[in-house]
């Protein structure tokens, strides 16, 4: 049934139930005529109309527009804002609950924009839970209805983060592509830079750097241009990633430190903890000699991804991040500990992140002497590696993988390790 339909069987629905006729209903104001031709869906009643025939009928307009009444669609809001409040505060579960809750709402249903709202919102969470194959499916689902701009354009970020997160590169690239390079180009806003990002993210995780080198340069103009915070934290940080990827280390540094500064003034305490860690990662590779300040940041880091909606991925993240730290400042028992937390944290197998722990924990134990716990966990590297297609990324712990293999003595594995890390090199 169209609008018109819905809108017209209410009408006639409640002028049946309070006894009322079609003239009765309609005098003095409107014809008899006029209120049959509603009611049957062949005339859509103006706005002025259907207040007026709610307000004689002592019904709400929003029963008649939507099918709920009043107190119901307070609910409905009330209870997507208490579902966005919980994935604020990070209680991913909770706003997962919640959310999934309010859709089996049957008073959801013709409220479409309340409903992509909170399908939207379930998304987020999902993908926050680090169940990315979850969010997929339920961004694509809604990508094929009829949205807003901004609400396209956010559900193409979400799926190009999720895509190029699960190491499905080709999808999260032509997911961005296909509408910042549709035939006709959209005029840059904050969102289009920020799926800018995403996209120059996924082309050097694929490795293509020279795109990824021009494509930096585009966006830093188009922020430059626009002047607001969003943009140039977005464009910046990304210029940023390019230029430690391209060897460019201390342009990097200035990059991501002009971002870090505008997002401090600007930003929520979600994006500033991912950033922060982040940032420190960048030090950490670029300045190893200050390996102890890193790892000050990144114990306070650990306690502000928690207290913050940061997923499970990132908390993992922090948390390997910090066992670098810690070995490289000594502390090899903390070190240890850190790359167990966050191997915990991982919901999946696939994943480089997994890897890089068990790689950390690999080389604490050799360096110590530990050689049989070291190749216990050389071996579970390939179970987090195999299942992920190829990408920089994973070239390079194959590289790394191989590396600790020798030095292990397995020289048949660290072969094997290398010509993985060629072929996804794609050499």
């Amino acid at each position: 049934m169209t609008t018109s339909d819905l809108v017209g069987l209410r009408i006639k629905t409640v002028r049946r139930q309070r006894g009322l006729s079609q003239a009765q209903l309609a005098h003095p104001e409107l014809s008899d005529s006029y209120v049959s031709l509603i009611e049957s869906g062949k005339r859509t009643p103006t706005p002025a109309v259907l207040e007026l025939l709610a307000q004689k009928l002592d019904c709400s307009l929003s029963y008649l527009i939507n099918g709920v009444t009043a107190e119901q669609m307070e609910d409905i809001e009330l209870a997507l804002g208490y579902a966005r409040l919980a994935l604020e505060n990070g209680e991913v579960a909770e706003a997962r609950t919640r959310y999934t809750e309010l859709l089996a709402n049957n008073n959801l249903t013709g409220l479409t924009a309340l409903r992509q709202d909170t399908e939207f919102g379930l998304a987020l969470a999902t993908q926050a839970s680090g169940d990315l194959d979850g969010a997929i499916a339920i961004l694509l689902r809604l990508r094929e209805e009829e949205l807003s701009t901004e609400r396209r354009i956010e559900i193409a970020i979400n799926l190009c983060r999720s895509y190029r997160e699960s190491e499905r590169l080709t999808e999260a690239v032509e997911v961005a592509e296909r509408i910042l390079n549709a035939s006709v180009r959209p005029v840059w806003n904050d969102l289009l830079v920020e799926l800018g990002g995403s996209l120059l993210a996924a082309y050097m995780e694929r490795g293509d750097l020279l795109r990824a080198r021009q494509f930096a340069a585009e966006l830093l103009n188009a922020a430059d241009a626009l002047g607001t915070p969003r943009s140039i934290v977005a464009a910046n940080w990304m210029a940023s990633n390019t230029a430690a990827a391209t060897g460019h280390t201390e342009e990097a540094l200035s990059f991501s430190e002009r971002a870090m500064a505008v997002q401090l003034e600007h930003g929520q305490p979600r994006s500033i903890a991912i950033m922060r860690l982040a940032l420190t990662q960048k030090r950490l590779k670029a300045r190893p000699h200050e390996a102890a300040a890193a790892r000050d940041v990144l114990r306070q880091a650990v306690v502000e991804h928690e207290q913050t909606s940061t997923s499970p991925i990132e908390r993992a993240r922090v948390r390997i991040e910090l066992g670098v730290a810690e070995a490289m400042t000594g502390n090899l028992d903390e070190a240890v500990e850190q790359a167990k937390a966050g191997k915990d944290l991982l919901p999946y197998a696939g994943s480089a992140l997994g890897a890089e722990a068990d790689l950390l924990l690999s080389r604490v134990y050799g360096g110590v002497g530990r050689t049989e716990e070291a190749r216990a966990h050389v071996v579970p590297v390939r179970d987090w590696l195999t299942p992920l297609p190829d990408s920089r990324r994973s070239a390079s712990t194959w590289y790394a993988t191989a590396e600790t293999m020798e030095q292990l003595g397995d020289s048949e594995g660290a072969v094997d390790a290398y010509q993985r890390a060629l072929a996804c090199a794609g050499l």
